[in-house]
């Protein structure tokens, strides 16, 4: 089907392990990321497996290894160094918990916009938050679920230590809607009155 197969393609060159990191050699190029010493000096050498293939990085942040961990601990830690304050209650420490956790949420996913990496995406991820870069913009993925499930698994943990007090109550179900809102499907590239348009 359509020529020939990618069995029969001739090798480009042949990888090599060094002191000075993976190369592969190669045939005719004459670019090179490593000064070229020796043998090497004949065959270009190119660097493998050093740099990142995403054209946004920031689509797969919140995929790495140990992200989800290191996110649970500093929310812990917040809530730790808010228990260390002498004069507030545990009611207020827990409110003061969900609604600093998601006023920085709402700040870092849903208010800035763009990368700050330099991306050769000419542009497209400058007029997008990070929600919507996240996962080139699929929904219901794993980091969006959790992403989605921790504002209120800490909702449920604030309002139950707090003893569904009527005040602590209502500003944690006001600071929950203002980051679970913004993360509906149909919210997705929608800025209500205009609000973070450029």
């Amino acid at each position: 089907m359509g020529g020939g197969s990618a069995d029969s393609a001739p090798p480009i060159g042949t990888a090599q392990i060094d002191k000075g990191g993976c190369f592969l050699e190669t045939t005719g190029v004459k670019a090179s990321a490593a000064p070229q010493t020796g043998r090497a000096s004949v065959a270009g050498r190119m660097n493998v497996g050093v740099a990142h293939s995403e054209v946004n990085p920031n689509t797969r942040v919140m995929n790495s290894r140990g992200i989800w961990l290191a996110y649970t601990i500093l929310v812990g830690l917040l809530h730790v160094v808010l228990l260390s304050i002498p004069f507030f209650s545990i009611p207020v420490v827990w409110t003061l918990t969900n609604v600093i956790h998601n006023l920085a949420m709402y700040v870092f996913l849903h208010t800035v916009k763009g990368t700050p990496f330099e991306t050769p995406d000419q542009g497209k991820a400058r007029l997008l938050t990070y929600w919507e870069q996240m996962d080139y913009g699929l929904q219901f993925t794993s980091s969006r679920k959790f992403l989605s499930i921790s504002p209120i698994i800490l909702y449920l943990l604030a309002s139950f230590y707090t003893k569904y007090d009527a005040v602590h109550f209502l500003i944690n179900t006001a600071s929950l809607l203002s980051v679970l809102l913004p993360k509906l499907p149909q919210f997705h590239g929608v800025r209500l009155f205009g609000i973070n348009k450029y």
